[in-house]
C-alpha cells in the first residue's frame, strides 16, 4: 500500500498487514499512519492526496474562523475512531493553493478522496460521531 508523508511528500511502500505497526517514514522518519489529523502543505497537498492509497477526509479551516476551531476536536475525535482513513487539515489562508484548486468558498469544508479523486464534499461544522457517519455512508455507496 502506498501512503505518502505528510511532511516530506515521499511515497513510502507499507504492508497492509504492517499499516497498524506505526510505520514511519523512510526519507525524514515522520509517522504514517498517526491517528490523528496532520497538517498539510501546498507543497504535498496534491501528491498526498493523489498518490496515497487509502481515503482521504480533508478538513479546509482557518484560524479565525470559529465554527473550525469548535469542529476540530471533533475532527480528531473522528481521526482515532477511523483508522483506514487519512485525517488532514488544510489552513487556507496559508496554503491558498489547494483551496484555490478545489473552489474552497466557505470554511470548514469537508472532501473525502478516494484514489486521488474527489468523492464527496460537505460544508459547515460537524461532531465526531456525525463525522464519522458521513465518512462511512460514502465509502459504503461506493463500494
Amino acid at each position: 500500500m502506498n501512503l505518502v508523508c505528510p511532511g516530506c511528500g515521499a511515497t513510502n511502500r507499507v504492508p497492509e498487514a504492517r499499516l497498524t505497526d506505526q510505520p514511519v517514514c523512510g526519507k525524514c522518519g515522520i509517522e504514517l499512519m498517526a491517528a490523528q489529523p496532520v497538517a498539510l502543505t501546498d507543497a504535498v497537498f496534491s501528491r498526498f492526496v493523489a498518490n496515497t492509497e487509502l481515503p482521504v477526509l480533508v478538513d479546509f479551516w482557518a484560524d479565525w474562523c470559529g465554527p473550525c476551531k469548535m469542529m476540530a476536536p471533533h475532527f480528531a475525535n473522528a481521526a482515532a475512531q477511523l483508522f483506514d482513513v487519512r485525517f488532514v487539515k488544510v489552513d487556507t489562508e496559508a496554503n491558498p493553493q489547494a483551496s484555490a484548486a478545489y473552489a474552497i468558498r466557505s470554511i470548514p469544508t469537508l472532501i473525502l478522496f478516494d484514489g486521488g479523486k474527489e468523492v464527496a464534499r460537505q460544508s459547515g461544522a460537524m461532531a465526531a460521531g456525525d463525522l464519522v457517519r458521513w465518512v462511512q455512508s460514502q465509502r459504503a455507496s461506493r463500494g
